[in-house]
This record gives C-alpha cells, structure tokens and sequence, in this order.
C-alpha cells in the first residue's frame, strides 16, 4: 500500500481493490501524501493545516501554500477577513468603498468614518467644508476660504440659494455688509477697524442714521444746541448750564443777590433800583456777560459790562489809534512851535523913518537883548559911521542915519 506515515490512519492497510489508503483529515490523495482543499503543508513539519479562509472575504477555501487566501474585492489580509484601504464593513458580508466624496482614500474599516479628509473638508464622509470654507458652486465642489475677516465676523459664511458669491453669517456689532467689511450706521473706519461714534449722546439716530461720517467720525446733526466735531461744544449764543449738561441760551441772567444794581454818587444814602427788564432788552443774546463787581463799605457801585470779543477787539483797537493820533499831534505841535521860535528870533523886520535930513531906522531886534545884528549890515552899500550913525550910499543920493 505505501500509505503516509503522516497522512495515513493506517500505515499498513489500504483498499485491496483501489490501493487507497485511509487518509486523515486533511489529507488527501492514494496514499494519504499530499493536503486536502483547505488545507496547506505546513512548511516545518509538512503536516496539512487547514486555510481557515473567510467564508464571506475569500473567493474560496482553498489557500496557497503559504495559508494565503484569495480575497474578494475590497478585502485583505491572510485569511480575507479585513477590507482593504479604502472600503469599509457595510454589512457582514460585503465589504463597501469609503463614501467620502473624493476628498479622502481612508476611512474606519469598521464604522465608514472617513479619515484624513483633504481639500478643507469634514465630516464624517468629507461632506463638509471647515469652518471658514465655503463649498462653492463649480463642479468640483471645491472648498474656498471665506471672504470673512475673524474681526469682524464669525469668520464662517456660505452660500444662498440663487446666488454665486458667499455672505458671511454674522457680523460683529458695528459692521455690516455681505462680506463684513462695512461700519455699520453709529460706527466710522478707523484703521480699518470700526469705531463706534462719540456724539456725546447729542446725535438722534432716528434723524441721522449713520450719526457720523463714516470716514472720519465727524458727528452729523447735533442736536440740543451742540456743535464741534464730537458735538462737544456749545452754538453761538449758547453756553453750558452749571452742572455742565444742557446748552442754554446765554441771557442776562442774574442771581437772587445780584437782581438789582444800584448807583450811588459821593455821599448818597438810596439806592436806584434798576429793572432787570430794561437790562436785558438792551444786552444782545451772542455777548459775553461780565459782572465786575465793586466793593465798598457803604454805598458801593456795581457795574455790568456786557461787551463780546470782537466789540472788544474794536474798542482795544481804537483807542491805540487814538492815542497815536494824540502823541502825533503833540509833536507835531512842539515842533511848529519851536520853529516858529526860531524864526521870531532870525526874522528880519525893519522900521525906517524919513526926516527932512536924515533917515531913522529902527529894528525888532533892537527889543532883543542878545540879538545878532552883524549880519544885517553885511551890504556893500551901507557904512557905519565911527559915530554910530548908518549911512545908506545909493547911486544918486547918500543918506545918513
């Protein structure tokens, strides 16, 4: 018979007629030498083991000589009981592909769960774009970041139905626009961050919506008798109430302790009531109220000088040129006077007196005690006798004086 000492259950008996020998299991063959289907050799001990092969993964029981089963599709592995990369257990039969939407080639070979998901995707199959991605509408489906700055928005937006670009989701208080990338109405751009408008609570957003200028922050519209640029001030005519609030029109307002003004002259003992009516009908809303109070230790006057900047101005301004004027006038009078001094002194008057003999003459210098009169008998034509007496020599006559 010849039968396999490992193979065989028998080593000496074996069918008479065949020459099959009883074959253990495993074994397979006339005399028991070689593996069953199923099985493979063992390569130590050559002794059949069995495939074990996955009845729902493998194409077969039957195995290689190494124990290799031939695996369905999508499985892998000795034996055919695990999916390859790439599908998943959809049942306990069958093993599926990953259903992730081409943006990953892994998933959980158990639960489908894709794993790795690329191109800014999430999800469970990579259905989702990341938060700040937006899927857009090519046909790729690829994920976009969003237009949307973190500052301003949440940073996620996506797209309406009929329409092609995204709009963020929520925008930040005080900006506005699809993209966030507007201040909104109470708000201005400042280093491209919006700001929110200082009015001062004297701008009505019902009157002015945007309540300043979106580029600078100038408030528009102040209200209750408020102007500058954050509404800060006060109009012309106006002035701040006492605790600082309200703008109130400036008036001749006066205190329980100031209603009345008196005037008294030198010596006077009444006081002359002056009607505040009277008072405030001649000051005009836009001056400045001084009070310059005067006191003594009976009968003091007080005055009130109401006069504005520009009045004020004026009035510095005239009196300069008047006393200009004043100084130019008295020097101009000295020095005409002065002159006139000077020819008094230098003017040449003379009296001559015709007599039947001689001729007199007399001068205003004579009056004159320190008087020069040399040079008035400088002519040629006239002699000074050693006498005294001035002879007046012409052509035809001589005259003796």
């Amino acid at each position: 018979c010849n039968c396999s000492a490992v193979g065989s259950a028998s080593a000496t008996g074996c069918n008479g007629t065949t020459g099959q020998c009883p074959c253990l299991d495993g074994y397979a063959g006339l005399r028991c030498e070689s593996c069953a289907q199923g099985f493979y050799p063992e390569q130590d001990s050559q002794r059949c083991q069995p495939c074990g092969c996955s009845p729902t993964g493998a194409l077969s029981a039957q195995c290689d000589g190494s124990g290799k089963c031939q695996c369905k599709v999508g499985v892998t592995d000795l034996k055919c009981d695990r999916c390859s990369d790439g599908y998943y257990r959809f049942n306990d039969t069958t093993c599926e592909p990953c259903q992730c939407n081409n943006h990953s080639k892994t998933c959980n070979n158990s639960t489908g769960t894709c794993l790795q998901c690329q191109e800014n995707t999430e999800g469970d199959h990579c259905e989702l774009c990341k938060e700040g991605f937006y899927r857009s509408t090519h046909a790729a489906h690829a994920c976009h970041r969003c237009p949307c700055s973190t500052v301003a928005s949440t940073g996620t937006c996506q797209i309406q139905p009929g329409e092609t670009a995204p709009r963020c989701d929520k925008c930040k208080p005080g900006y506005t626009g699809p993209n966030c990338n507007q201040c909104d109405n109470g708000y201005y751009n400042s280093d491209s961050i919006c700001v929110r408008c200082k009015c001062n609570g004297n701008v009505d957003p019902a009157l002015s919506p945007s309540v300043c200028q979106p580029e600078s922050g100038e408030c528009i519209g102040c209200l209750y008798h408020t102007a500058g640029f954050h509404c800060e001030e006060c109009e012309d005519g106006y002035i701040r109430d006492p605790d600082g609030t309200n703008c109130t029109k400036k008036e001749a307002t006066l205190g329980p302790e100031t209603r009345e003004f008196t005037t008294s002259a030198p010596n006077a003992s009444k006081a002359t009531p002056s009607s505040t009516g009277v008072i405030n009908s001649t000051l005009s809303p836009t001056t400045i109220q001084t009070v310059l109070p005067i006191s003594s230790s009976d009968n003091s006057t007080s005055a009130f000088a109401d006069v504005s900047w520009t009045q004020f101005n004026i009035i510095i301004l005239t009196v300069i040129i008047i006393v200009v004027v004043l100084l130019m006038g008295f020097v101009g009078a000295v020095y005409m006077y002065r002159e006139y001094q000077n020819r008094k002194l230098n003017a040449p008057f003379w009296t001559i007196e015709l007599k039947e003999d001689n001729i007199s003459f007399s001068s205003y210098h004579d009056s004159i005690p320190n008087a020069d009169v040399s040079g008035l008998l400088e002519d040629d034509g006239n002699e000074v006798a050693p006498n005294g007496q001035l002879t007046l020599t012409t052509p035809m006559h001589n005259y003796k004086a």
